[in-house]
């Protein structure tokens, strides 16, 4: 099967695949971006608004189209964002769209695999986790091609409540935030460090006063992404952000570690559910997984974590 280097199919032009679309031409990662949505005006409109700034003389001229199914014969990357998302208001649990879009992903999988199995996926669909599962175990596709975005958002929330924190450049902090992308999302302490610097110590350097509170700062890494969406009624730069780093780390064959949502191939004894922990991305997709050593207390976490999306797969009724 010929592959078309540089193109991405993005399926669903709503808030979030708007996103991926613009961060994706901002940082010049195709030549060639298809969009698919239920709604074609929509995804018409989306495609010719971007265009326009093709003529800019900062931007690559990138072909955007509204496109079908038949567009991922020769995509190299297809972003799944279709499908339903909590609202302002809603209860704040991405669990409860399960079996919603359970059906979604099955729908969109069952096109997808008609004209490809060579693309690389990046999964945005919420709950991550089920979505990333379903696809993965009902369809005969290569497992390594299928990337969960997972907890890199959360990672990313992290470092820049600790960088608020401690007034530094968020970049400079390191650690992972690991297992379901949701509520049960948990930091794990063990790994995260700042500038080499250790983190118990970091009061002191930094001379702060009040002691960093990590209860605190796992419940704001979990509600920062509920206050988004009832303030401005969705959530979508970070995440599309998300997603081209998945990309990029792909197209340029890194060999990345980054947390990543994936089937559990017995890692901690695990293997009916999604979850995410630190994995290697390169131009082959998830080529390592990694069982980081975590103390009892996050093992647990981790163990809340697995429970939570198995319970959300019984109840959308996937085995």
């Amino acid at each position: 099967m010929s592959i078309h280097i540089g193109k991405v199919v993005i399926i669903g032009a709503s808030h979030v695949g708007a996103a991926v679309l613009n961060k994706i031409t901002d940082f010049q990662l195709a030549s060639e971006i298809a969009l698919i949505d239920l709604d074609m005006d929509r995804a018409r409109g989306e495609a010719l608004d971007t265009s326009h700034a093709m003529s800019s003389p900062y931007s690559t001229n990138i072909k955007i189209h509204p496109g079908t199914y038949e567009d991922c014969r020769d995509a190299s990357f297809i972003v799944i964002t279709a499908g339903p998302s909590i609202l302002p208001g809603e209860t704040p649990d991405r669990l409860k769209l399960a079996s919603t879009n359970t059906k979604v992903m099955r729908s969109v999988f069952s096109e997808i695999v008609k004209y490809t199995k060579d693309a690389m996926i990046i999964m945005i669909t919420n709950p991550l986790d089920v979505a990333t599962y379903v696809v993965s175990t009902d369809f005969d596709y290569p497992r390594a091609k299928i990337l969960g975005t997972g907890t890199l958002l959360e990672t990313y929330r992290l470092r820049y409540i600790l960088a608020e924190h401690y007034d530094i450049d968020p970049k400079n902090v390191q650690g992972y935030v690991l297992g379901e992308h949701g509520n049960d999302a948990f930091v794990a302490w063990s790994t995260v460090n700042c500038a080499s610097l250790g983190l118990d110590h970091l009061d002191a350097y930094f001379e702060r006063s009040e002691k960093l509170d990590r209860c605190n700062i796992e419940h704001g890494i979990i509600q920062t992404a509920y206050d988004v969406v009832n303030l401005k009624g969705y959530t979508n730069t970070g995440i599309a952000m998300v997603a081209c780093r998945f990309i990029k780390a792909i197209l340029y064959n890194e060999h990345t570690i980054l947390p990543c949502s994936a089937v559990m191939d017995g890692a901690y004894g695990m293997c009916d559910v999604a979850l995410s922990i630190p994995r290697m991305i390169s131009q082959d997709g998830i080529v390592r997984s990694f069982e980081v050593r975590l103390p009892d207390d996050e093992m647990e976490k981790l163990l809340r974590s697995q429970k939570s999306v198995r319970a959300a797969l019984d109840g959308a009724g996937v085995k």
